[in-house]
């Protein structure tokens, strides 16, 4: 099984780390913070191939042939390009890199590298070794080799991979995101409709159907002329703000963050955190359902 290597032992690095050592491949999680390495090597535990280290060099020859370098750390461009660029300088180019990052532009990350041909953005979704979809985006200069190394490993180790044919702002699944959060504001703030209700219509008529389809094929059940002729009508009335919504920067000025501050368009008591948690940890029945769905027809 090929090393990996995987920088930033926050909380996607370790869920990272234990995705990728459940199926045999030997780890090395690396962050020069003592306590955060700490706490990753606590929740990942005594698993056989598992290293923990302050820095690549300190990790010894054996791992100067890794194959997969992933970089985890915090989503800020300055430090991501230095990272990068230092493992470029590090590892020789039989080793592909790739970048976490969320939304940040492969090519601004790949500007400075040597070999840039061997690096990519590797998106996982969190928690990391839970959900299976991982995009992954080329830099300008990017090699269909090092794409299909990176699906390979990926793959093999039990993702789901959305290989993008453009390296854009957000990606794909962010921009699902943002385009679909950007109405649920505008219903709100037009008093349509509030947030408890709207998360209603979503988990229990989109949410549960997403899982299964996706959109695309829910349009081929629900009949492509009939979302055509909903579309010619609709699409004009549909939110197209520019910036954040009036909503979004009340809440910031109110220091209402959501879960992290206590108060955001829920109210995070003890309650709405027991709620939460038991959503996690549904989450791999409902992964598995709709891998039995790909399963059957394979």
């Amino acid at each position: 099984m090929e090393k990996v290597i995987v920088i930033g032992a926050g909380i996607m690095g370790a869920a990272l780390a234990r995705h990728f050592l459940s199926p045999g491949h030997p780890v090395a999680l690396i962050d020069p913070a003592d306590t955060a390495r700490a706490a990753a090597t606590k929740a990942i535990g005594d698993t056989p191939g598992f290293v923990s280290s302050p820095s690549v060099d300190a990790l010894g020859p054996d791992w100067q042939s890794c194959g997969f370098v992933i970089e985890a750390v915090p989503e800020r461009l300055d430090l991501k390009r230095a990272v990068l660029g230092e493992l470029s300088r590090h590892f020789g180019p039989e080793t592909a890199i790739a970048s976490n990052t969320s939304g940040l532009r492969a090519a601004d990350l790949a500007r400075d590298l040597s070999h840039p041909e061997r690096f990519a953005i590797a998106h996982f979704f969190n928690p990391a070794d839970i959900v299976p979809a991982v995009e992954l985006v080329p830099a300008p200069q990017t090699s269909h080799e090092t794409l299909d190394r990176w699906q390979a490993l990926l793959e093999g180790s039990g993702k789901k991979v959305a290989r993008l044919g453009a390296d854009l702002p957000g990606f794909v699944a962010n921009r699902l995101q943002h385009a679909m959060a950007r109405e649920c504001f505008h219903l709100i703030e037009a008093g349509v409709i509030d947030a408890e209700g709207l998360d209603t219509i979503t988990r229990y008529a989109l949410g549960v159907r997403l899982a299964l389809s996706g959109p695309l094929m829910q349009r081929d059940l629900n009949g492509i002329d009939t979302h055509h002729a909903i579309a010619s009508y609709l699409y004009p009335d549909l939110a197209a703000d520019q910036t954040p919504p009036k909503l979004l920067d009340d809440k910031l000025a109110a220091g209402e963050l959501g879960r992290k501050s206590g108060k955001g368009f829920y109210t995070w008591d003890e309650r709405q955190e027991r709620k939460a948690k038991r959503m996690q940890a549904l989450l791999p029945e409902i992964i598995a359902l709709a891998r039995r769905i790909d399963m059957e027809e394979e």
